[in-house]
């Protein structure tokens, strides 16, 4: 995997089916271009109602290399917590790691159990534990998003705002003003308590209506158990908040 350049200094490279890759030379924007326009037909073919080419398309991305290393890019450098760590102790990855991982990212993998982090709640005494995964589930859950995510964003509402790709709670207090400018009107403001924590696993599978392929492995990521100051404790029902996918899958289960 790791190669001598002419004066002896290693070159963090990888051998791919068809070529050997560096890390700093990808074009990250072709990439994202690539990733976009497969996303797209994925959108496309899940507003006509088209679900067996939905699931082709899918499949066709998740085995993309172009997804790949948009996926693990995303968990080792884009996010603001991708020095988190899992239970496997790995905070950050080289070049080399991040290719290689690319190159062996596959569903139909056992997930490792999350590690429980407690922190505070804003203006509160009390604390909220995030179940963090390893980087390696980490990139799967975000190339699995990658496929699923355009599915999804073709059958929600257009006035919700939870969850979603390039939405806010801005963007939900200015759709508000624009709907209470003219006319007054009621707004309801609800909490919804321990949604995370008590998700039923079985009803959730059920709502996202994917793969058996995609449900085997969400359901792998459900039921891996957390592991919190050295005590693994099964996880009969919630999902994890400090997971990639579990506020896009969350969103899809909220969806009648």
């Amino acid at each position: 995997m790791n190669r001598e350049g002419i004066d002896g200094t290693p070159t963090e490279t990888v051998k791919t089916g068809q070529s050997k890759t560096l890390w700093s030379s990808v074009d990250w924007t072709e990439v994202e271009v690539q990733v976009f326009k497969l996303q797209k037909r994925i959108f496309r073919a899940s507003q006509s109602g088209d679900v067996a080419r939905v699931h082709k398309l899918q499949r066709l991305l998740l085995k993309s290399w172009n997804a790949r290393l948009l996926a693990v890019r995303r968990i080792s450098q884009d996010n603001q917590g991708k020095h988190t760590a899992g239970i496997d102790g790995i905070k950050s990855l080289s070049p080399k790691e991040r290719l290689e991982l690319a190159e062996n990212l596959r569903l139909g993998v056992k997930g490792k159990a999350l590690r429980k982090v407690w922190i505070p709640k804003p203006g509160r005494t009390e604390k909220r534990g995030l179940g963090i995964p390893t980087m390696e589930d980490r990139a799967r859950q975000s190339l699995l998003k990658l496929a699923l995510e355009p599915e999804w964003e073709a059958k929600f509402e257009p006035n919700s705002y939870g969850f979603r790709p390039a939405r806010s709670a801005h963007d939900a207090n200015e759709a508000i003003f624009a709907s209470i400018k003219q006319k007054p009107k009621w707004v309801l403001d609800a909490d919804i308590a321990k949604c995370f924590d008590r998700i039923d696993h079985d009803v959730l599978l059920r709502k996202l209506g994917t793969t058996s392929t995609i449900a085997r492995q969400i359901k792998v990521w459900l039921k891996s158990g957390v592991l919190d100051k050295g005590d693994w404790l099964p996880t009969n029902e919630g999902t994890p908040q400090g997971g990639v996918i579990s506020p896009s899958s969350l969103r899809s289960g909220w969806r009648t």
